[in-house]
């Protein structure tokens, strides 16, 4: 389990992944089930290899959305 100070995580599944020229459109389907949408930059969603079905968890600090994957 990925270790992070951030409390408000919502494990889910990748729906899409949009990259532009530099950021990447992530939604997050998570269990309730509803999606959530996260703005990450294009380097991040290249180097934790995002695509279509992994599994993930969107934490929410503040009024940003991050994603993490094991």
């Amino acid at each position: 389990m990925l270790k992070i100070s951030a409390r408000n995580r919502f494990a889910g599944t990748v729906e899409s992944v949009d990259k532009g020229p530099i950021t990447s459109l992530v939604k997050v389907k998570i269990q309730t089930p509803v999606t959530i949408t996260a703005l990450i930059s294009k380097e991040a969603a290249e180097d934790l290899a995002l695509k279509k079905g992994d599994a993930v968890e969107a934490i929410i600090k503040a009024t940003e959305i991050m994603v993490a994957k094991e």
